[in-house]
Parts: structure tokens; C-alpha cells; sequence
């Protein structure tokens, strides 16, 4: 592993650990070049999944930008970051559990907000507004007067 500090190849593995929902390795690491110490994550991959964008281009499917997405339709919201990593790394095994190689940003969007919805209403509707692109106060009306119907 390179070290993110001087770049060197050589780091040695001082601890591992599983992480709390046992869905990674948590490494720290040492740097015998500059001394310093950083911590890594591994996690199990069951697949190299593309995503197909709408606009027809294909790119490799990055969890990072999954969690980012989440985390901002959470921010400031009361939801810790290890619910948060739990809730990315169930939509992730969803995803990969949908066996296929190529999978639309319509469909992880999908999953994402079925995700959203049972931990927050608010992340929720902040999320609905990117993903299905609300233009108008008449639009954020009407989602949430459809989310009012199905909590009632």
C-alpha cells in the first residue's frame, strides 16, 4: 500500500480489524520511510459493476461517490456516519445482488431513495429533488404530500 504522505510503496500492517457491521477490514498502517500512520479499509467487491448514465456514457461503478451522495442528502440531519456507512453498504450489496454487470443510474437511484425513505424523510425529499429534478415549491408540494399519504 503507498503511503499518502511520501508516496512510498513500503507500509507495514500494524492492526486489523473487522469493522463494526463486519462488511470490511479496518488496517492501520506505518510508514517505515516518513513515520506516519494512516488507517485503510478493505472491502469485499462480488463484481465490477458499470454504470450507464442517461446520457449514454459508461463509467465504473465507485461506491465513494455512492456514500458522498448519501451523506449530502444527510447532512445535518440526526444520522450517524456508521448508520450511514451500514445503510451505503446494504445498497451496495443490493446492487451487486441484482447479478448484472451493467446497472442504470435510474436504478441505483431507485434503490437509494427506497434506502432514504426508511431512515430519513427528510434526506428523503432532498434527495428526490436532485434525482427526480423538481423545478418548482409545486413540485416539492406534491412529493410530499404523496410521502404524508403513504405514513399515514
Amino acid at each position: 500500500m503507498r503511503c499518502p504522505f511520501c508516496g512510498t510503496d513500503d507500509t507495514q500492517v500494524k492492526d486489523s480489524r473487522p469493522t463494526e457491521d463486519n462488511a470490511a477490514i479496518r488496517r492501520r498502517r506505518f510508514c517505515g520511510n516518513c513515520g506516519a500512520r494512516f488507517t485503510t479499509f478493505e472491502r469485499v467487491q462480488l463484481r465490477e459493476m458499470l454504470v450507464a448514465k442517461s446520457n449514454g456514457e459508461k463509467e465504473i461503478f465507485e461506491r465513494e461517490k455512492l456514500l458522498r451522495s448519501m451523506k449530502i442528502a444527510l447532512r445535518k440531519r440526526p444520522v450517524d456516519d456508521d448508520r450511514i456507512e451500514q445503510v451505503t453498504n446494504s445498497v451496495v450489496r443490493q446492487l451487486e445482488s441484482l447479478g448484472e454487470n451493467e446497472i442504470t443510474t435510474a436504478k441505483i437511484g431507485e434503490h437509494v431513495m427506497e434506502a432514504l425513505r426508511t431512515l430519513d424523510h427528510v434526506a428523503y425529499v432532498r434527495y428526490a429533488s436532485v434525482y427526480k429534478d423538481f423545478r418548482s415549491p409545486g413540485d416539492f408540494e406534491d412529493f410530499v404530500d404523496t410521502l404524508k399519504k403513504e405514513t399515514t
